[in-house]
């Protein structure tokens, strides 16, 4: 849309009401806001803020990229130049311009860029434009310019051309990302990865089903699952990369889409000057690559610091897109696959024109050189040395050509007539008729690949592609990895930077109260339980000081739907009723509204009351009031006895009888047996929802056993808040008796080692292998009797090419910091884990012999192991050996 000369319409003397009052006028004006208001909004959308769909650019973008077009000589120009030359097409001032040239040279894919263009990661702002340059990168030649496929236009002034749409030949809308903020609209397209958008237009014609995910430059961590296709209600979440390097550092290395380090920064300061997290300080060391170490306080837990960063600062963030582009010059809502498939065909659309202009152009070639051949081999040229005028040349090599005119692909036109007078004598008398021969030759070679590829277009295309991706795609591997986040609850990783009391006498609960009862430290967003004697239940937020009811038996942190916490209650219902006994969880339920746990008969009263956080199931003893005829005045009760139910149960009748006091005899032990924990690699996280990978079940102080890539291992308990770094590759229950059998690489030795060593208990990581950096680990084994094949290079070891090597006899049991046992001192190839040694007894190895026989003494069948497979671990093998027994005999 060209720019409008705005002017003032005449005002319609009909649609104005005069008004006079005390020289007061009123103007009611009709059409021309809304007109005018119009104008406006179409202009700033077609033009200014809203991408195209042909090839995804706004205009601003066009026309930079045309200008650096117009001023490509291969070389540097300043940034400067850029944007005064941009300035023959863009009716805007300057600031826009640079602004937005920088913003194109940020992406690194179109604009080659020299200097100090800023820093997407910290937010740093480029230089100024007479200090950087800039040159069209080669992607973009090839890509984007085709000036014979180019529709062009005048320029706002009209004194230049500029396109149209740029005949972009590749998905450069999806792949680079664009944001902007029209008249009642707005456009946001999240950027995708360069090689999975030329895949997924490779698959679109082939008719195959894709997918395509957002690709950010500051990497980081998605969660696609409501992305929604890019389309307005979808939403993606995006996440920094956060690691823990030891008990009291956090180190962020990759940050999510759309901040920056001093945005994420001031979050994290933010979210600790309100208590939602507790840090003692922070270094940002970023430069090329992100890195922000958090330094935390004493006592506070990594995994935990690490949900709340999530939950409270900019570690995590939602991001909308809303994809809005021009589409026969209005503004449409399209899904990124709908997109893609039309930049696809519209690549193949610009291809096919291409070939048939090339095809066009071989033909024109074909024809004049045969034209120039028959002209020169006849000796036309001779006929016309008798013409006088210009008219009769015409004619006379008209006319000599007409016998041959069946051999040309079109009629002969005066153009090439007169193209045939100006070739030069030089060139006729150096004809070659055979070099003639061969060039139309070639020509024709040219106009059949031409004809072939149009012939198969779709198999041309995909070539493209191909090609495009073998030449520009090396580097452009995905940055930001696609993960299902799990959701984190704000209150259970909050900080506890609050310390909670009562006043149970007058019924107020805060963190105010400092001079009453402390009960335990919580986070300004955490939510108390409390019971009272009366058998009514209220959870309410915690505030600095609120009242909660008088006459409180308990008071504490309530944990939403914790299925582990039990409470054992004994109350009476009424004022001398019956005495019931039940057990509940309490999982949720509505904040400050008022439940009761009894029958709810006037004058219920609890008696006894315990909150038992695993679970745990007392006995206790019941002392009755006498009265006559009853002998037996007190009994014990194992609350074990009682199922648990939900919290609205009555439960049972344990007396009929007045109690007089009820104490507690023994404590109790958890009656919810182990915990059933499985692990889901998607999250990196534990769960007891069956999600992924099944641990084993748990109880008591049972603990997990984790090794890494880097090298190291770490045992941790199996608390569901535990977070596991990316380069996990063993997750199990840790069994003390376990054995790890690591092979792995000397950095410094410059050689592999095998060594084998029982996991110490510990809470940290510990490291296995040299600390050297070129050191690495190769593989682990975590089996009895593991065995591997170890292949030779043949240039060092010709004689065995290979060896088969049974590593429990190889080497045997030491600590995990032992160095262990070099292979060989000759060059390996290649390691490969064999299947390995059974580590019970297999039946099909016993010697056959007849049923009376097969009674032996313990010593036989140690000696026949020893037969069928020679061991140096002796003790391990007769342990083997003892549980074969048991369960043979």
């Amino acid at each position: 849309m060209e720019d409008k000369n705005i002017q003032a319409e005449p005002v319609d003397q009909e649609n104005i009401e005069e008004q006079q009052n005390d020289s007061h006028k009123t103007l009611h004006l009709s059409g021309m806001y809304e007109t005018w208001f119009l104008d406006y909004a179409s202009y700033v959308i077609l033009e200014r803020a809203v991408p195209g769909i042909n090839d995804g650019l706004k205009p601003v973008h066009r026309r930079i990229l045309h200008a650096m077009k117009d001023l490509d000589d291969g070389r540097y120009n300043k940034v400067a130049n850029i944007i005064g030359h941009t300035m023959k097409y863009h009716p805007h001032g300057d600031a826009s311009i640079g602004d937005a040239l920088v913003h194109l040279g940020q992406k690194e894919l179109l604009i080659d860029a020299q200097g100090n263009w800023g820093n997407i990661l910290t937010g740093d702002r480029a230089a100024a434009p007479r200090y950087i340059e800039a040159r069209l990168s080669k992607f973009a030649l090839e890509v984007l310019f085709n000036p014979k496929t180019t529709i062009w236009k005048s320029s706002y002034d009209g004194r230049n051309k500029e396109p149209v749409a740029l005949p972009v030949k590749f998905p450069l809308l999806l792949a680079q990302g664009v944001e902007g903020i029209a008249v009642g609209l707005a456009s946001k397209i999240l950027p995708h990865n360069f090689n999975e958008l030329i895949d997924a237009s490779i698959k679109i014609l082939k008719n195959q089903e894709f997918e395509i995910f957002p690709d950010f430059q500051t990497g980081g961590q998605i969660d696609v699952l409501k992305y929604n296709d890019g389309l307005r209600g979808g939403k993606v979440m995006v996440r920094a990369k956060i690691h823990q390097i030891d008990k009291k550092t956090l180190v962020i290395n990759e940050i999510p889409f759309g901040t920056t380090t001093s945005s994420l920064i001031e979050s994290i300061i933010t979210a600790n000057d309100k208590g939602k997290i507790k840090i003692k300080k922070i270094d940002d060391n970023t430069a090329e690559n992100v890195e922000i170490l958090i330094y935390l306080a004493a006592g506070v837990s990594p995994d935990t610091t690490i949900d709340a960063l999530y939950a409270f600062t900019n570690c995590e963030v939602s991001v909308s897109p809303n994809s809005c582009i021009i589409q026969n010059d209005k503004p449409v809502f399209l899904g990124v696959k709908e997109m893609l498939e039309i930049s696809t065909n519209n690549t193949v659309g610009l291809l096919k024109k291409e070939l048939e202009i090339r095809k066009k152009e071989l033909e024109e070639q074909w024809h004049f050189a045969s034209i120039e051949k028959i002209f020169i081999e006849k000796r036309i040229y001779h006929q016309i040395e008798e013409c006088e005028t210009w008219e009769s040349v015409i004619e006379t090599i008209d006319k000599a050509l007409v016998p041959y005119h069946k051999l040309f692909l079109r009629e002969i036109t005066t153009d090439d007539i007169i193209r045939l007078t100006e070739i030069k004598i030089k060139r006729i008398s150096k004809f070659n008729s055979f070099k003639a021969d061969d060039i139309i030759k070639g020509i024709e070679f040219g106009i059949d690949e031409v004809k072939n590829h149009l012939a198969n277009l779709i198999d041309f295309v995909i070539n493209y592609f191909k090609q495009i991706k073998k030449k520009y795609g090396k580097g452009r591997d995905r940055k930001t990895e696609i993960r299902n986040f799990d959701t984190i609850q704000a209150s259970m990783v909050a900080a506890a930077t609050q310390k909670l009391y009562v006043n149970r006498e007058e019924g107020f609960a805060g963190t105010s109260l400092k001079k009453d009862e402390f009960v335990c430290d919580c986070s300004d967003i955490d939510d108390v339980i409390v019971f009272r004697d009366d058998g009514t239940l209220i959870i309410t937020k915690v505030t600095t000081k609120t009242f909660i009811g008088k006459n409180i038996i308990h008071i504490d942190i309530f944990k939403k739907n914790d299925d582990r916490t039990i409470y054992n209650m004994i109350y009476r219902d009424g004022k001398k009723g019956k005495v019931y006994v039940k057990r509940f969880p309490v999982k949720g339920i509505t904040r400050d509204r008022e439940y009761i746990l009894s029958k709810g008969t006037e004058g219920s009263k609890l008696l006894y009351f315990t909150a038992n956080p695993n679970g745990e199931a007392e006995i206790v003893k019941v002392t009755l009031r006498p009265r006559p005829k009853l002998r037996k005045l007190s009994f014990e009760y194992d609350f074990s006895e009682i199922a648990i139910k939900r919290r609205s149960a009555s439960g049972n009748i344990l007396t009929r009888y007045q109690v007089r006091n009820i104490v507690q005899r023994e404590e109790g032990v958890s009656t919810l047996g182990a915990r059933n924990i499985w692990y889901d690699d998607t999250v990196n996280r534990l769960n007891t929802e069956e999600r992924g990978k099944y641990i084993g079940a748990f109880i008591g102080d049972e603990k997990i056993l984790t090794v890494y890539q880097s090298g190291e291992f770490k045992v941790v308990n199996y608390d569901i808040s535990n977070h596991f770094d990316e380069n996990l590759i063993l997750i199990e229950k840790l069994d003390p008796k376990r054995i790890i059998s690591a092979i792995y690489y000397d950095g410094k030795q410059k050689q592999k080692y095998i060594k084998r060593f029982h996991p110490e208990i510990t809470s940290k990581k510990n490291l296995f292998i040299p600390e050297s950096r070129e050191s690495k680990l190769l593989n682990i084994s975590i089996d009895h009797f593991p065995v591997i094949k170890v292949i030779f290079n043949e240039s060092t070891n010709k004689k065995v090419l290979e060896e088969i090597i049974n590593i429990d006899e190889f080497i045997g049991i030491k600590n995990y910091k032992a160095k262990g046992k070099r292979i060989s001192t000759f060059e390996i190839k290649s390691i490969k884990m064999l299947e390995p040694f059974p580590y019970e007894e297999n039946e099909e190895e016993m010697p056959k012999e007849p049923e009376q026989e097969i009674l032996k003494t313990e010593e036989n069948i140690v000696s026949e192991k020893k037969k069928i497979k020679p061991d140096k671990s002796d003790k391990i093998r007769s342990e083997g050996s003892d549980r074969q027994m048991e369960l043979d005999f």
